[in-house]
Formats: C-alpha cells, structure tokens, sequence
C-alpha cells in the first residue's frame, strides 16, 4: 500500500516472512501489535461452533487507535478447525463482523452465536481456515482496559488495524499458522476488510494477504451527512448517523461540538438510541426523531462533518490483494451509488476489484459465505477476475 500512515511508528515484533508457517512470532513487549495480552477457552458457545472447531479461545490484544495512534487493547475470538494443517500452516481468515452497536456489550465473544456470525464461522472451519473474530476496539471487555475504551465506530484506519493485529495475536496464539490470511467482512467488517486490504502493505507487512472480501461495505456515506442537512435520513440512516456522531464525540472531544448535530427527541434519547439490546426499542426512538432533531446547525457544521467523513470512506488509498465486492440494490443504509462511487475511485488506483451487483437484495440479506468459493481459489493463487476496466467505463459520475 500504499496509505500513508501519519504519525504511525509501531515497531512488529514478528519476523517477516512470505507464507510459511515459521515460529509464531512472539514478544515480551505488551504494546507490540498483536501481542497477547491475555486468553482464555470459550465458553457458552453455540453448538454449531463447539461441533466445528476444535479450539475456541477469547483473547485480548494490543492493536493500534487509527485516530491517536495510541496503544488500544482488543477482545476477540479465534477458532480452529479440526484435522491436521495442511503444509504451511493453517491459513487465517479474519472475519469482520457486521454493525453491532457502539456499547462495550455489542461485541461478538460475548454473545453464544457471536451476534449472528456462528454460521460463517462455521462455514470458514469447515474449509479449513483458523478464523478469528475482532470485536473492534472499545466492545468487549478487555482484560487489561486502556483509557481509550471507546469505540471509533466507521473509522476506518482503526478497523483496520484492529483485523491485521487480530491476525497478529492468533498467529501468537494458534500453532501451525501460516502467514497467508485473507480479510472478509459484511457492513461495518466490510469496511474493515477493505482497509485491511489499503493497510497491509505497509501495517501489516510481515503477514502476507492474499484477498479481502467487502460484502454492503460501509465505504462511501459522505451522503449521511447531505441527507442530515436535507432532512431525508430514514430510520436505519438515523441510527448509524447517531452512532458516528456519538463516537466522533469520542474520538475528538473538544473539537467536535455534537450539539451542533443533535437536539430533541435525538439528544433526549442519546443514551438509548446507542445501545445494541432490544433493536425493536432502538428503532422506534429512531422513528420519533424529526428532521430538525439531527440537522446540522449550519453550513459550517455540514462541512466539518463531511471532512470527518471524508477522512473515514473509502478508499484512502490502492490495495494490496484483490478485493470482491459484493452490494445490493435494495440497501436503506448505503445507497448503490454512494457503493458505485467508492469502486470507481478504487478502481481508478488501480485495484483488483470483482464486483457483483445484486439489485434486489438489501444490506441483510448479503452474507458473508457468499465469498467462500471466491476467498478458497484466492487462496489456491488462481487469479481473480478484475471487473474495474468494464465497469468504469460505464460508471458515470
């Protein structure tokens, strides 16, 4: 890659390599990405899971904060399939899980079947893949908590930190893994994937990616913003529109005035409208929300949100390894055209991108298995089909 990494000077602390599965890489250094700080078995998992993996470990893991720079320590969990690993090692996939909430309890290693990713675990085990699971910096409980305990929701130089380090830490973690991994995610782990993909080149450079799949990614949603300012956010846009305003405040404490964003029913229902427990109750907050309630204040206002957004979508910059994208027409969040404009940009730096269209499908009805076929010839080194050239041609901006 590629990105450029300002302020970034992490030391690894594993040995560069180019696939095999040489020693995992260990270090006594605690802040080093990808140490592990803690582990422990798995426990109250669902069925599924206990029946496919031979080991199931939650961790905790030092990562780097894409807003700071600051050490950040991560939750997540690391399974392994049965049977012998191939040569090499056993292949890594780091999975992405999809939005949850912005609250420390809206992390998959809490919940039985990881708050609906059990099926694609499985189905990545039954493959043949150590899968690992982050749980993004700020859920989860960390066993050794940081003061940077919030979670930089949408930011994407962050999520992607945070999937290149879980890697990191299961490799310390698992024997006989293999430097090869592949990056998959739906929604928000779409977005993780694909800046997995932007970062690996230069973060995650002694691992050695071989493809990333973003299915509904979060990539382009400048628009949130416009459609703030115009009134017209619908209910799903309410509540992702709140939780990157919630973690903006966050992130960037005194400079962000949220009350520039928020007043009303909205600032009245704050705390309520970021929780990730009874959805039903989330969205009916969202729904009494007028307008006027999540407008910015003004001109000025729109514009500093749209620089923070802009300094969030993708792509930030060309990728290493071929990338499948994979959207809907039928998507409340994220627009086909907002998901047609983050293509064409990275299409135009020259990625490797295959690129499926499914009209009448919404965000939810897009998993992530549906990349399986294409994520195992990745991994057998046969070449991706790159659909940039047609469908740059016939994208008009």
């Amino acid at each position: 890659m590629v990105r450029v990494l300002a302020l970034l000077s992490v030391v690894l602390a594993v040995v560069t390599a180019c696939g095999g599965s040489a020693k995992q890489g260990t270090t006594e250094d605690p802040d080093s990405a990808g140490h592990v700080i803690a582990d422990a078995p798995a426990d109250k998992l669902d069925q599924s899971l206990r029946d496919a993996a031979s080991s199931a470990r939650t961790m905790t893991y030092a990562s780097r904060n894409g807003v700071n720079d600051a050490v950040s320590h991560v939750t997540g969990s690391v399974f392994v399939p049965k049977g012998a690993p191939p040569p090499g090692g056993f292949p890594i996939v780091a999975l992405g899980h999809r939005n949850t909430g912005t609250a420390s309890d809206c992390a998959p290693s809490l919940s039985p079947d990881l708050l609906g990713e059990a099926a694609t675990v499985v189905a990545l085990l039954d493959a043949g893949y150590v899968v690992t699971v982050p749980d993004y910096q700020g859920l989860g409980k960390p066993s050794k908590p940081d003061e940077y305990d919030f979670h930089p929701y949408l930011d994407s130089t962050t999520s992607g930190f945070t999937m290149i380090d879980a890697v990191r830490a299961t490799r310390n973690l698992v024997p006989n893994t293999s430097t090869s991994w592949a990056a998959v995610g739906a929604q928000e782990g779409g977005q993780a994937a694909w800046a997995a993909n932007e970062l690996a080149d230069n973060y995650g450079n002694d691992l050695k990616l071989v493809a990333a799949a973003a299915l509904a990614p979060m990539a382009e949603f400048t628009g949130l913003a416009d459609a703030a300012m115009a009134g017209t956010l619908n209910t799903d846009q309410k509540l992702i529109y709140v939780a990157y305003l919630a973690a903006l405040k966050n992130e960037y404490y005194y400079d962000f005035e949220l009350d520039d964003y928020r007043r009303g029913a909205a600032e009245q229902n704050w705390d309520a409208l970021l929780n990730c427990g009874d959805a039903a109750h989330r969205r009916a907050l969202a729904e009494q929300i007028a307008p006027a309630d999540l407008r910015p204040a003004n001109p000025a206002a729109l514009q500093t949100l749209r620089g923070y957004l802009q300094k969030t979508n993708l792509p930030q910059g060309p990728t290493q390894a071929p990338m499948y994208v994979i959207y809907g027409g039928q998507d409340p969040v994220i627009p086909a055209a907002w998901t047609d404009q983050a293509i064409a940009n990275a299409c135009q730096m020259g990625d490797v991108i295959q690129i499926a269209f499914w009209p009448d499908k919404g965000r939810d009805q897009i998993e992530p298995v549906a990349a399986l076929g294409w994520l195992t010839d990745r991994m057998k080194s046969l070449p991706s089909a790159n659909d940039c050239p047609s469908f740059t041609a016939g994208h008009k901006p």
